[in-house]
Order: structure tokens, then sequence, then C-alpha cells
């Protein structure tokens, strides 16, 4: 069985887990409603992307 020979440092261990952190998503404002959205996704208020008109907007009642 593989058995380390020495102990892990903290430096080294901490250099390992430094690309571990958990980022915040991203978001980007939408050129025709000015709402943000995430980017490469539909904006589903107005069913459009990337100038396109993709789904079709139901009315609200």
């Amino acid at each position: 069985m593989a058995v380390p020979k020495r102990k892990t440092s903290r430096m080294k261990r901490g250099f390992r887990r430094s690309h571990d952190k958990l980022a915040a998503p991203t978001y980007v404002e939408d050129k025709d409603s000015g709402e943000l959205r995430r980017p490469h996704h539909i904006d589903l208020k107005a069913g459009r992307y990337r100038g396109r008109q993709v789904l079709a907007v139901k009315e609200e009642a």
C-alpha cells in the first residue's frame, strides 16, 4: 500500500486547495432589455438570444 513518506505542509496543502473555491455566477446586462442575465443563455422575459427571437413570449394576464 502506498504511504506518503513525509507529512504535507500547510503551504503545499493550501496551494493544492487554492482552486477549490466557489466562484460567484457571472451576469451580463442585456443590450435590448437592460436586465441582468447569464452569458450564453436565453433572456426568458423577452425570449431572445443573440438578437433573435427564439421563444414565443407569453402574455401575462
